[in-house]
Order: C-alpha cells, then structure tokens, then sequence
C-alpha cells in the first residue's frame, strides 16, 4: 500500500518533506546516496564567519552492511577548508561486530557534552549556530582521527574499545586560551595538544527494540534506559602525545511513566579525571548560548562558564502530555502539552589542574561549582502547530558570575507521536 500511495503526486511530496525533515537527509535514489544533512549547510561563528558545509552518506538501502560518509565545510572570513570522513563496516550480523574509523579537521565548540562516545563526525549544533547569545568565541581547533571496534555479545548490550588521536589548539587565541604549563616549550607555555587516548565502552540498554540488521539499525521505541560506562586512558609519547590520565565516566537515562501525570524523563552523570591534564581535556559543564532547545545542556551557562575534573548532575524533565491545559477549553483542541524540567550539577576542579592551565585562565574563568550545586528550572509547552516547542528557563544560584545570563528562551522543532 505504501509503494502505491508512493505514485500519488501529493503524498509523495509530503513524504519526501517528513522524511527530509525526520532524517536532514535528501534521498538521491539513482547515486544510491543521500545528500545532507541539511540542517548544516549553512552557519555561522566567529572563527569562521559565514560558514557552508556539503555532505554525503551511501545509502543502498536499510540493512547495508557498510556506511561511508563525509563532508567538505568552508569558512569565508577564515577562507579555509574543513572536512571530514569516516567509515563503518559490519563484520559479524550475529555478535554485531563493527569496525569504524575515520578523520576530522574542523572548528569546533568542545564545551556541549560531559559524558560523550567517539563519533568522529559527530558536531553540535552550538559550533555554527547562526544566531547565539553573546560571543561564540571559545571555539577549538580539532584534528581527530579515530578507530573503533564494537561487538554486541548479549541483546542490547554492547561493548566498544578504540583510539582516537587528536591536536587541539584555540581557533581564536586573542580571545580563548588553550594555553597551560610546559618545562619542555622554550616559552614554558604551550599552546597545542597532542593526545592519544585508549577507550573502552559499555553500553546497557534492556527493552530497547530495533529493526534491521545492517551496520545501522532503528529503534522502534523510546522507552527502555540506557547505562552508559566510559574509561579513558591517556598515554603520554606515542606520536608525541603529551599527556598521561586516566578518566572514568557513568550516565543512567530512565523513562518513567507517571501513572496518568505524563512522563518523567531522568539522565545522571557522574565522572572524574585522574592526573593532571590542561583545560583542553577538563569536563566543561555543558552550556547552551544557542536559542535551541537541547538536553542535557545548561541554557543559561555561556560556553566553558564552569570547567571541572570531577563532576555529578542530573537532569529530569516532565512532559505532562497536555493532562492540564486539556482541563482549559479554548486550549484543549489545540493539544498542548505542558514540559517542566530541573537539571544541576556540582563539581571540582584541583589546585593541580589549576596551576597548569593558568595560562588559560586569562581569558577562560578556571571555576567549578564547588560551593554549592549550579541548577536551572524551566517551563515550556510543546505540540505547537504539531511541530515547534518553546521553553522558558531560568537560572536558580551563581547570579554573581560575571555577565550571568537569569533568564532564557529555546526552542525545537520535531515530530512527537
């Protein structure tokens, strides 16, 4: 019935437009690829200036057993050329196992993410957003290549080991300092970072269901938790690598469905570093000074306001599925929902860890929330027109920060059913 409602004009133009929309990609049948995704073709941040970006992925179908994808991005007030490619191929259909790999030099805002996997390609959205509050400045300079294994032995339980090796050094030196201390720099300071890191990842995730069997599958639902175990060893001397540490990180994501009262989302992380390492490779705080909704982030914390190497937060936000406006009659047939959310996060950062990136410190404030827990409080309605959220949120402590931002608005495009 779908590959016949697939010759009626109308209902192709409306499911070419959903499944652009859902996926950011443009299906080019004939090439077997898809062009994309769209959502990045255009941007903006003040490294680069106005920004584009072009993208591909092979696309033979669902259940290819390999995927390669890439991008070529240009900045016109730096006038150079980004890019970026990587590579995944599934060795084994019944264990799951899948080698990947691949390389990216690009400009990048690193300060989105706590506890985060090894997706070369992987770029927020905070990097080139065209519209952000204050100055996007704290940008990082990333050479990253990356090899990864995976396999899945049990259902829903899969294990990753990998390498990945990086350079990071600032993309704005006058105003974001990557700097910290180096007895072996004839200055004493360095302003690059070469890096190897090992990592090893276990991810749990009871209930989930997919579909397919290719090198990437889809879920089906949204309702199982996902525990996440992440270590990371740094190795000092191999290709250079200037460091040596150790970093351990855990999340637990749980759905909860409260009876009738809609549904509670909930995310903890927590993890710490150990060894001294430079603010390139802290924990920053997540923050958001775009105007998009995103979990998991801090909309009123600028870009690396809090920069720690031991940390706990937790999010929870609460869809209440349109139970109260329902209740008002000139709002129920619009079919609103109502989404209220706390987050917060508490953490350190050593007198060690300090000192050496003290070269950093005169453009970056080198402060943890230490003396008390940071947290924000939010209220936003969703379902609007079908497709737009909005949130309002609002800063709870540290008011005191310098330029402290006490109130916000986001939002997000989507389909929810």
């Amino acid at each position: 019935m779908l590959d016949t409602l697939k010759t009626v004009p109308k209902f192709k133009s409306y499911y070419n437009l959903v499944s652009i929309l859902g996926s950011g990609y443009v299906e080019i049948d004939k090439w077997n690829l898809d062009i994309g995704s769209v959502y990045d073709v255009f941007g903006y941040n003040d490294a680069e200036g106005p920004r584009v970006r072009l993208g591909a992925r092979t696309f033979f179908g669902q259940n290819d057993p390999w995927r390669i994808e890439g991008y070529m991005a240009y900045g016109f007030m730096d006038r150079k050329f980004k890019h970026g490619i990587s590579g995944k191929f599934l060795l084994d259909k019944k264990n799951r196992l899948i080698i990947s790999g691949g390389n990216r030099r690009d400009i990048e805002q690193l300060g989105v993410s706590l506890t985060a996997t090894n997706d070369v390609l992987g770029r927020s959205i905070a990097s080139s957003s065209l519209l952000t509050v204050g100055a996007n400045n704290r940008l990082t300079k990333i050479n990253l290549s990356a090899l990864n294994l995976e396999i899945e032995p049990l259902i829903n339980f899969r294990i990753g080991v990998g390498g990945t090796f990086r350079t990071l050094s600032s993309a704005l030196p006058a105003d974001f300092s990557l700097e910290y201390i180096d007895p072996t720099a004839p200055t004493g300071v360095s302003s690059e970072i070469r890096q190897f890191d090992f990592q090893t990842l276990l991810i749990y995730t009871p209930g989930k269901r997919t579909i397919g069997y290719g090198v990437e599958r889809k879920d089906i639902n949204d309702n199982y938790s996902t525990l996440l175990l992440k270590y990371t060893k740094g190795i000092d001397g191999i290709w250079d690598s200037d460091f040596d540490y150790s970093k351990l990180q855990f999340s637990y994501s749980q759905p909860w469905q409260v009876g009738g009262f809609g549904r509670l989302f909930s995310t903890v992380e927590i993890g710490k570093t150990f060894g001294e390492v430079p603010l390139g490779l802290l924990n920053v705080v997540p923050g958001n000074q775009t105007f998009f909704t995103n979990y998991g982030t801090f909309p009123n914390l600028d870009f690396y306001e809090f920069v720690t190497d031991t940390y706990a937060s937790v999010h929870l936000e609460h869809n209440f599925n349109g139970r109260l406006f329902s209740r008002i009659p000139f709002l129920r047939k619009l079919n609103l929902r109502e989404i209220v959310a706390l987050r917060g996060v508490w953490g350190e950062l050593s007198d060690a860890n300090t000192a050496l990136s003290g070269p950093a410190s005169s453009t970056t404030p080198l402060r943890a929330p230490s003396d008390r827990i940071y947290y924000e409080y939010s209220v936003g309605v969703g379902n609007i027109f079908k497709i737009f959220r909005i949130d309002f949120n609002f800063r709870g402590n540290y008011l005191d920060s310098p330029n402290a931002r006490p109130f916000g608005v986001t939002g997000t495009f989507g389909f929810n059913f």
